[in-house]
């Protein structure tokens, strides 16, 4: 008999609607969401675990490290085969994401949610609960890191997005595509990372790494501004191969020179950065001046990981290394 503990953190899959309230809300416990599954698990138990339950989008990095940190001690139990965390979608891929990153046990973890609440005819949370148990179960996710069950589609948590914000089928891994699917209670592994995970142990998340978009003619001053507020580390979502608008190199350098690294991604949604371009703050130049280029990380990604070896107390040449080697 495999067994599963499920771990219930809100979002849209525990959530009705609260007609007093005039919104939707997270409330439901995880037996009930365990109840609501519409056909029965097979040779699989479930042991369920209520967490901080709410939201995802109020949810914070010190919350996501405690989960991170449970998920581990749940699977240092040698009668567990994996764990399910239900989860809202609109931050599911980056609490994935740290669970990849910060999860030292091989087991599978699936995340997994819904995009229509409890109250709805319609709601796809049962059947992805369901998805997300039998893989939880299944030996062939065992060593690939955290996922994300959807549809029944298994996404690797390193690539996945939320690609629309309603549709059922919100997860993508774009260009790169799914490591699999749940097929009527059977979990279809085609595909598996080609280098191994690194897992990272650190004490704490750096809650003050800031994530500043770029646009035509942006600025560096809400970059300055988030350094003067407290900020410990910036992470840029900048153009193509990891380029900025005017003033940004130099506005990088005096940040990094007083110990605040400054990270550049791209805000494309396929490939990797990489320095060709030069002059005021081209990748060259932003090289040059001290940044780090995020490879084939999102911003958003890249904020994490730089939040946790920011969190490990790494610093200088020791945090780009250690950057580095995760892209």
């Amino acid at each position: 008999m495999k067994h599963v503990v499920l771990i219930a953190t809100g979002g849209t899959i525990a959530s009705a609607a609260d007609k007093s309230a005039g919104a939707v809300n997270a409330g439901l416990s995880g037996e009930t969401l365990l109840a609501s599954l519409h056909q029965p698990l097979e040779g699989i138990t479930v042991t369920v675990e209520n967490f901080e339950a709410a939201g995802s989008y109020a949810l914070d990095l010190a919350t996501i490290h405690r989960l991170c940190t449970r998920i581990d001690e749940v699977l240092a139990g040698g009668d567990v085969d994996g764990v399910v965390v239900t989860h809202g979608t609109d931050t599911m891929e980056e609490s994935a994401f740290l669970a990849w990153l910060l999860v030292q046990s091989d087991r599978p973890v699936v995340f997994t949610g819904a995009q229509r609440h409890a109250g709805q005819p319609d709601t796809d949370g049962p059947r992805n609960i369901y998805d997300a148990i039998c893989a939880a179960a299944s030996g062939a996710l065992t060593g690939v890191g955290a996922v994300i069950a959807f549809e029944g589609d298994i996404h690797g948590a390193r690539y996945v997005t939320k690609a629309h914000t309603s549709r059922v089928d919100t997860f993508r891994s774009v260009g790169l595509g799914k490591l699999g699917e749940v097929d009527h209670g059977q979990v279809f592994v085609y595909t598996r990372p080609a280098h191994p995970r690194l897992p990272l142990k650190t004490p704490s998340l750096n809650p003050d790494v800031e994530l500043i978009a770029l646009g035509l003619g942006t600025g560096p001053r809400v970059m300055e501004l988030a350094h003067k507020a407290g900020a410990r580390g910036i992470v840029l979502s900048a153009f193509g191969r990891g380029n900025a608008p005017k003033g940004f190199a130099d506005a990088s350098k005096r940040l990094i020179d007083t110990g605040c690294p400054v990270v550049v991604a791209s805000r494309c949604h396929e490939g990797r950065t990489h320095a060709i371009y030069g002059n005021d703050s081209g990748g060259v130049t932003l090289v040059n001046n001290g940044a780090v280029l995020a490879g084939d990380l999102s911003a958003v990604k890249a904020r994490l990981l730089l939040s946790a070896l920011l969190g490990k107390g790494l610093a200088g040449d020791a945090l780009t290394q250690a950057f580095v080697a995760y892209t």
